[in-house]
């Protein structure tokens, strides 16, 4: 307990807010070591891998290496990629502490292939919970938009077509299976429930969640899929959750039911969904996320007018690198005071 610790930032920062400021506010015992001259620029919010055209001079490259080989704690991976973060893990001998940039940072600890040792004396913990609102937001959007047909609103508006009326269906009539009751899914839940849903849960363990009328365990999935008019995964990728939504368990759905994905692309069975897409047993998909990213140019998803793409973005937004960094520096405090920290990744399922 007590002390202090010395912090190297490992990921680009944004120009026009003064992050390490704010870190030091909130946990004074933080020692902030920041090269933005080290580091890629961003070409965006959040965008924690930086400019890829970006290159160190071998000189930076040598400080660069100096200043992780003394932190104790890393502000992200650094250059956002396994091997630099094996690399950095590896010649740290007294490194106690990474943090990821991503709620899914696991995956990255996984391909570093780090030796049980190093997973041992390093914890690594993620972002999850500061994403779980925006994507909450999204996964309403993509019901909105399948429910109240908004492909056939938009091709009408672009041809000044006035149709046939047609019925539109309602949220509220809807029952809404939110598929892993972490953060995000219970972010999920909270908001369609308040729109009027009937919404149900399916997790590792049957524990009450605000919002969720009933909640199955994950060998019962079949049995709530087939109550669902509405499935929203909210799952990482692990090894236990590819394609956990398989072709079975969307054939089990509701006639006409629609997908929303704010998980990883790996935890649905992308061509058994593709074909209920085809075939109208699915009536819609909304997708942040893809098996591959980026979507391939000839994925047929492109070409589908019951499908909405996201590029992997549901989460961005302005303000997500001020709530990593307090998420950061609440854990800290936890750190120094000998209390558990938050988001810990589990070394043995990477999630």
């Amino acid at each position: 307990m007590g002390g202090t610790l010395s912090v190297a930032i490992a990921t680009p920062l944004p120009d026009d807010e003064d992050l390490c400021t704010l870190m030091r506010h909130i946990e004074p015992r933080l020692t902030i070591d920041y090269r933005p001259d080290l580091l890629p620029p961003m070409r965006w919010p959040a965008d924690h891998s930086g400019d890829p055209a970006w290159r160190r001079t071998p000189t930076q490259q040598h400080e660069f290496e100096r200043l992780l080989g003394d932190a104790e704690v890393l502000y992200g991976f650094p250059d956002g990629n396994p091997a630099s973060l094996r690399a950095a893990v590896q010649a740290n001998p007294g490194l106690r502490w990474v943090q990821g940039m991503a709620a899914g940072a696991g995956a990255t600890v996984a391909e570093a292939g780090l030796t049980s040792e190093d997973l041992h004396r390093v914890v690594f913990t993620t972002s999850s919970g500061v994403h779980a609102d925006n994507l909450a937001e999204f996964a309403v959007f993509g019901a909105l938009a399948g429910l109240k047909d908004l492909s056939r609103l938009a091709a009408d508006k672009a041809s000044g077509t006035w149709p046939e009326r047609w019925p539109m269906r309602q949220l509220y009539d809807a029952t809404v299976l939110v598929l892993g009751l972490g953060e995000i899914g219970r972010a999920c839940a909270a908001r369609f429930s308040a729109m009027g849903a009937y919404v149900i849960g399916c997790n590792r363990t049957v524990r009450r969640v605000p919002w969720v009328e009933q909640v199955y365990l994950v060998d019962d999935l079949a049995e709530a899929a087939s109550r669902a008019d509405i499935i929203v995964v909210a799952l990482p990728a692990t090894a236990a959750t590819e394609k956990l939504v398989s072709a079975d368990i969307l054939a089990r759905l509701r006639p006409g039911a629609m997908v929303i994905n704010v998980g990883r692309g790996s935890t649905v069975d992308e061509e058994a969904m593709i074909a209920g897409l085809r075939s109208g047993a699915l009536s819609y998909a909304a997708l942040d996320v893809a098996r591959v990213e980026p979507l391939p140019v000839d994925s047929p998803l492109w070409a589908m007018d019951n499908v909405l793409i996201s590029p992997h973005t549901a989460t961005l937004d302005a303000r997500e690198d001020r709530r990593i960094a307090e998420h950061f520096a609440a854990n800290a405090t936890r750190l120094l005071n000998g209390e558990p920290m938050t988001h810990v990744v589990n070394t043995v399922e990477f999630y």
